[in-house]
């Protein structure tokens, strides 16, 4: 197919997604240049949306999902933009509170591919650029959009935003942003804005960022410092600053099972906002907040799994401590696999010491790893309860086999992890 040509208005979502995988010859190119040219092509008009701007190594989707949550409860039109999908692509792009549909999805990519002519587009800018375009035509209050890599040459960074959230910075995705905290930091903090409030997420902050923020004249707000939050029993307290630094709190919050790192991030993000919160509407936004693959319980084959994508160090960290005070005095089976391109031995590290057995999966495709990586990275901690499967399937199979063994106590669980990948293929199994 040639470069500007694209398929015609009427196809069908399946067959756009075909034209944008095809589009361009490298999957990932970070970079504004192409994309900024088709975003001034299309002369968007957002009016008086508010847009918030979630970048970060770990939590994006569940920051995402509580700042979503919170606004809806309290009245708010809200449009949020994540990536990747589990199942379905329409699962990146929610219009008040549902998923877009196929019809407007297509419009989107029609309204694109009018004004790319001869622009090689990745299927990601092609996405976020659709995406922006259906924003622009829905009356929304306020449009949250999760970073897809890095931030500062990512193509949501199209968007100023109003206020830019940083959860945290690990390493991850190394060849495209450094092999260190401080470069990774020094990318993932270009999405801070002059003079626009910029949140960090967790304690721990490369001095990158803090440096990029006095670059650019940013108003940044840390996490331990301006805002932060307090455990007492079930309940949690939550302690921040209001958009004139003024200091704010709110007590006996519900916990709903994602890291308080990120719900105190949410509710900094949200103070800094020039719009009413009612305190209802941040108690029924955290209690009802969800989102799919982060230590969702799904049951399978009559075994309750619990489906994590938690694809690198810190990620399996919080899985590590989610299995300790969630699950304990259970026994705990763990299915993982994991793309070839990540820390998967520190991975294995930190999560095998948590469960009774691993059932080691290989994933298809060029980016999975074979089940033998994981299994010998098992062996070589000192680890015997660990087997190789073909698939993730094949796997699962196994650790309901062997979950059926247990004789007397708690019902066994099973822990799915290691990668968007190995979560689909457990959603899509019956």
């Amino acid at each position: 197919m040639a470069v500007g040509a694209g398929p015609a208005p009427h196809r069908d979502l399946a067959t756009w997604l075909q034209h944008l995988e095809r589009l361009h010859p490298s999957t990932i190119e970070l970079g504004l240049d192409r994309v900024r040219v088709v975003f001034e092509r299309l002369a968007l008009d957002f009016g008086s949306t508010r847009f918030i701007v979630v970048g970060g190594t770990n939590g994006k989707g569940s920051t995402v999902a509580m700042l979503a949550a919170i606004l809806r409860a309290a009245g708010y039109s809200v449009g949020t933009y994540t990536s990747p999908h589990l199942l379905r692509y329409n699962e990146r792009v929610g219009l008040q509170g549902r998923l877009a549909h196929d019809e407007e999805l297509c419009a989107g990519f029609v309204a694109v591919e009018a004004q790319r002519g001869d622009i090689s587009l990745t299927y990601f800018e092609f996405g976020t650029l659709a995406a922006l375009w259906l924003f622009a035509r829905e009356p929304l209050d306020v449009v949250v959009l999760e970073i897809g890599l890095g931030g500062r040459l990512d193509a949501v960074n199209l968007i100023d935003a109003d206020v830019s959230v940083l959860t945290n910075v690990d390493l991850d995705h190394m060849d495209w942003l450094g092999d260190t905290r401080e470069k990774i930091g020094s990318e993932k903090a270009g999405i801070f804005r002059p003079g626009r409030p910029a949140i960090y997420g967790e304690r721990d902050m490369p001095a990158s960022v803090g440096q990029q923020a006095a670059a650019r004249q940013v108003p940044l707000l840390r996490q331990g410092l301006q805002f932060g939050w307090q455990v007492d029993g079930d309940r949690w307290h939550w302690f921040g600053q209001d958009r004139h630094g003024a200091p704010i709190s709110e007590r006996d919050l519900p916990r709903n099972g994602f890291p308080l790192d990120n719900a105190a991030g949410v509710l900094q993000a949200l103070r800094q906002l020039d719009l009413p919160l009612p305190r209802p509407a941040i108690e029924r936004g955290l209690a009802t907040a969800e989102l799919s693959g982060r230590f969702q319980r799904v049951v399978r084959h009559g075994v309750e799994c619990i489906l994590d994508v938690a694809h690198n160090p810190h990620a399996a960290r919080n899985l590590a401590r989610n299995i300790r005070e969630r699950l304990g005095g259970r026994r705990v089976l763990l299915v993982l696999g994991m793309l070839a391109d990540k820390d998967s031995r520190s991975v294995v590290e930190l999560l095998v010491p948590e469960v009774s057995a691993l059932f080691a999966a290989t994933l298809g495709g060029e980016r999975g790893a074979s089940a033998d990586v994981l299994y010998n990275h098992a062996r070589s901690l000192g680890y015997a309860a660990v087997s190789r499967h073909d698939s993730v399937a094949e796997a699962l199979r196994a650790a309901v086999a062997a979950a059926a063994l247990t004789a007397g106590g708690p019902a066994p669980v099973i822990v799915v992890a290691g990668s968007f990948f190995t979560v689909a293929a457990v959603l899509e199994s019956v």
